[in-house]
């Protein structure tokens, strides 16, 4: 039994492995170079799945009406289980398909697609192999063990074919930077973009009906409001670039979170495969994260455009901001905060651009932390005595507090064209208070907990929603005011809260795993005024920005410029208009 389990699992590790190679074109199959990856990361499966497969002989063993003693290889009993392997091999990539094809090329799209089809004929084929055997005994045990391995060899053997052998990566490339005949300086109107991770705008929409997030109900009542569709998977590095970028991953190059590389290899994994675990690896020490920093961008992000045009911008709290990049205007790092709190400080750490704010935005920063109401989780709740909760949240909500101040602080010498805030941390906050938000969504919520932690999630967004205001307050006649969210988050499943309580986190409660949309608010004299029923894409924002701005959209990005946010005399008077691109 231990035997055939063996066997089994490691077909079905062979499948996870070609997953994988499939999603990373850029992977070798050289043996030396692929030996690593098979070792860590196939070892971990074939593992774990001789585990489930043994399981499922001992229930057959339990369940068989006769004596059940199978040889060391048997082939009735690898017949069935193979097929099971392939039929979950070819379900994982179908799924990871779907998952992945908007940030995959057009060949690693077909490769995978074809993956899928082999696999889903070799489930198909060993299973009515398996009916038959189990049926008849004849012609002989050995045509069965042919026929057996023949379909699993070439189930492993047509989705490398269909590969290729990998295609290295291309060469780092960056911008050149080149005049572009635009008089981007002169321009009076300004734009202010407040940005958040996983806003829910059927969250704000409830309680602003109730009264409460009074700017966001200003929004609602007077401006434009949008659905935003995202990317999957939905990594804030992945789509931030995206919205920064107005282009998918395979022109902006951040495909995922971090790059991945196995324990003591060097060739990177962009992408690691969804609904298998995968990611447990990182948990586990089989494989090393390698966080993206603003070098990994392979194209121009909206500051940098600006710069390029000779406009002035203010960026804080952007994900691939570290090290701060040259602009006009300022740039404090995401990672700022972080960096302040460490005992060497931001000295050379190059978190803000230009170096010398350095003073104002660590003074922005302690202003954050020592303001009242710094607490989103009060220690009137009892939530400090509770593992999950306390501290780490108070930190999140400074963090956000505190980029708030230092925009604010910085753009007090100059307001520059265009101001860009990201508030990072509802993200955090909504995976574990979701729950308490919107009890009714899972039921197992007591009216106590409803009580105590019931409001910690919208305190928060009173947080974003007192931002809000303050930059309502600083606009001008032609200004607008873009508040967005390029994904959302909803309440995890059944099954997944289960698994999370079995190797997970048995607190989280709320996901972003299934991509649910975001949204796109805008507020100003020339923004159109309620819902719109159309729904619009996260690398719309970029282009839009631009087309309110009244400069050229690049003809390489993704987005299109959204004019149904404007009113029609603005629209009207403002033709669209392209370059070729802002890259070269």
């Amino acid at each position: 039994m231990l035997s055939n389990s063996l066997a089994a699992a490691s077909l079905a590790a062979c499948y996870v492995l070609i997953l994988v190679l499939q999603l990373n074109p850029s992977l070798s199959l050289d043996p030396a170079r692929l030996a690593p990856l098979a070792e860590h990361v196939g070892g971990f499966y074939a593992l774990n799945l001789t585990a489930l497969f043994y399981a499922l002989l001992v229930a057959r063993q339990m369940l068989a009406p006769e004596p059940f003693s199978p040889a060391w290889v048997s082939v009735r009993e690898l017949l069935w289980m193979c097929a099971l392997a392939a039929m979950a091999g070819a379900v994982l990539m179908w799924t990871n398909l779907q998952t992945f094809v908007l940030v995959l090329e057009p060949p690693a799209v077909a490769a995978l697609e074809g993956g899928a089809v082999v696999l889903s004929s070799a489930a198909a084929l060993l299973g009515i192999l398996s009916f038959t055997r189990s049926r008849f005994d004849r012609p002989g045990r050995f045509a069965w063990a042919a026929a057996l391995v023949g379909v699993v060899a070439a189930s492993v053997a047509m989705p490398l074919w269909i590969r290729g052998r990998g295609v290295p990566l291309a060469l780092e490339a960056r911008p050149i930077d080149t005049s572009v005949d635009v008089d981007a300086a002169g321009r009076r109107s300004r734009l202010v973009i407040i940005a958040m991770d996983a806003g829910s705008l059927d969250f704000i929409t409830s309680a602003t009906a109730e009264g409460r997030l009074p700017n966001f109900g200003r929004i609602l009542d007077a401006g434009a409001v949008m659905r935003l569709a995202t990317i999957r998977p939905t990594s804030a590095e992945a789509v931030w670039a995206a919205v920064a970028t107005g282009k998918l991953p395979q022109k902006n190059g951040v495909r995922a979170a971090a790059d991945y590389r196995v324990v003591g290899a060097g060739e990177p994994i962009e992408l690691l495969p969804d609904f298998c675990f995968a990611h447990g690896l990182v948990r586990l020490g089989l494989l090393i994260e390698d966080p993206h920093t603003s070098a990994t961008l392979r194209t121009r992000p909206l500051w940098t455009i600006l710069t390029t045009l000779g406009a002035t911008s203010g960026v804080v709290g952007w994900p691939l901001t570290q090290p701060a990049p040259v602009v006009r205007g300022f740039l404090v790092s995401d990672a700022f905060p972080r960096l302040a709190g460490t005992p060497s400080g931001i000295e050379g750490s190059a978190s803000v651009f230009p170096p010398d704010l350095e003073r104002e935005a660590v003074s922005a920063l302690d202003d954050a932390s020592d303001s009242v109401g710094a607490s989103v989780v009060p220690a009137s709740t009892g939530a400090e005595d509770t593992p999950v909760l306390g501290g780490r949240f108070d930190e999140a909500a400074r963090i956000d507090r505190a980029s708030g101040r230092i925009a604010e602080a910085l753009a007090r010498r100059e307001p520059p064209l265009v101001t860009m805030v990201r508030y990072q941390s509802l993200d955090l906050i909504g995976h574990y208070f979701l729950r308490y938000a919107t009890p009714s969504e899972f039921g197992d919520v007591s009216e106590e907990e409803r009580r105590r932690l019931g409001r910690v999630l919208e305190r928060h967004y009173a947080l974003i929603d007192q931002a809000i205001g303050r930059a309502i307050a600083t606009l001008g006649s032609d200004d607008m005011l873009l508040v967005l969210s390029p994904y959302g988050m909803e309440p995890l499943g059944l099954a997944r809260r289960l698994l999370e309580r079995l190797v997970g986190d048995p607190d989280v409660t709320g996901t972003h795993d299934r991509a649910p949309d975001g949204f796109l608010l805008a507020y100003g004299a020339s923004a159109a005024r309620g819902r719109l029923r159309t729904r619009a894409s996260i690398v719309d924002v970029v282009p839009t920005a631009l087309y309110f701005l009244g400069l050229p959209i690049g003809r390489d990005m993704d987005g299109y410029a959204r004019t149904d946010l404007f009113q029609r005399s603005f629209t009207d008077d403002r033709p669209i208009t392209f370059i070729p691109t802002y890259d070269r």
